[in-house]
């Protein structure tokens, strides 16, 4: 089993130039990921002294990463292949993939992906981190669009390793390849999305989970904290380390089949007939209020912070133990 992380070699020969487009969170968090695996990467943002922010915030997340034990080269070593661009026809320069970061609107990722298209070698692999908008919304009118593909991190990248390639009917399969090698290399878990799927399959999970998560405490059979409680202290102990198919496959001494037999006309049932209400201003304001007496605002940055010591000590510990079981 791969480490989550893990450096290439130095002077690996197959190493590619990476480009990336947006230095805010994720194009930082991107940087770490490929700076981490050997790659040369150059970082362009159209704001100015975004890049020089961005810099100067990738040493201090490399060092949190590394007092975890997570990267074993010296922070500064890899901060050292990442280098700022003036343009971004000179971000693009010599460069193999690119990792677009950019708003989460489609006119502007229309536009940007134009720009990549004019300006990126033939054989550079054009991706975008996008987590809502397909490949075909963004991309079907390049002329390059065979090389262009979503990929899509989960927050914060640099420490949750999965990342959703989904391409677009017209995306070369070779393109997804090269893509799905790459991030696995770079210490990344890919998967591929087979179809083209509003919100890909993360998300689409994840909403499903809220949906029921909002009802529930809407309807007052549980409060936000409980609630928590049962992904915090329940589900998410097992998801942790098993999916939702392993988990079902080792709840029954048949496996899958014999799981469906037992429970899946019981949970077909509890879900028949149920119907979800928007998110309106009444109802986020209810579970604001309850998060709000758990946690007040002022603490909302030291907590994500603390969200990502936490993360990192847990893949710590996951990589710990795929060592000792292997």
């Amino acid at each position: 089993m791969r480490e989550t992380g893990a450096s290439q070699p130095p002077g690996d020969t197959d190493l590619e130039n990476i480009a990336i487009i947006g230095a805010g969170l994720i194009g930082r968090a991107w940087a770490m990921v490929f700076a981490r695996a050997g790659h040369a990467v150059k970082l362009w943002d159209s704001a100015p002294g975004a890049v020089d922010n961005a810099l100067a915030l990738i040493q201090e997340g490399l060092a949190e990463y590394r007092s975890f034990g997570l990267m074993s080269e010296a922070p500064a070593v890899v901060a050292a292949r990442i280098t700022g661009a003036p343009t971004l026809a000179a971000a693009l320069e010599g460069t193999k993939y690119v990792q677009e970061n950019t708003s989460e609107r489609e006119d502007v990722k229309r536009q940007v992906f134009s720009d990549l298209d004019a300006l990126a070698a033939p054989d550079c692999i054009l991706a975008s981190s996008t987590s809502t908008i397909e490949t075909s919304r963004f991309a079907g009118h390049v002329p390059g669009r065979h090389r262009c593909l979503v990929a899509h991190p989960v927050n914060p990248p640099h420490v949750i390793p999965v990342v959703e390639l989904s391409p677009a009917p017209f995306t070369d399969p070779q393109v997804v390849e090269r893509a799905r090698v790459l991030h696995e290399r770079a210490g990344q878990v890919p998967i591929i999305v087979r179809k083209e799927i509003e919100g890909f399959i993360l998300n689409r999970l994840q909403a499903a989970l809220l949906q029921e998560s909002w009802r529930l405490v809407d309807e007052g059979y549980v409060s936000v904290e409980d609630l928590d409680k049962c992904i915090r202290d329940g589900l998410g102990l097992r998801w942790a380390f098993m999916g939702p198919f392993e988990t079902i496959d080792l709840n029954a001494p048949g496996g899958v089949t014999d799981y469906a037999k037992r429970y899946g006309p019981k949970m077909q049932g509890m879900m028949r007939g149920v119907t979800y209400r928007p998110w309106d201003d009444e109802l986020a304001g209810r579970i604001e209020a309850e998060r709000r007496d758990l946690m007040p605002q002022s603490e909302h940055a030291a907590r994500e912070a603390w969200r990502d010591r936490r993360l990192m000590a847990l893949i710590a510990h996951k990589r710990d133990q795929d060592k000792k079981h292997r």
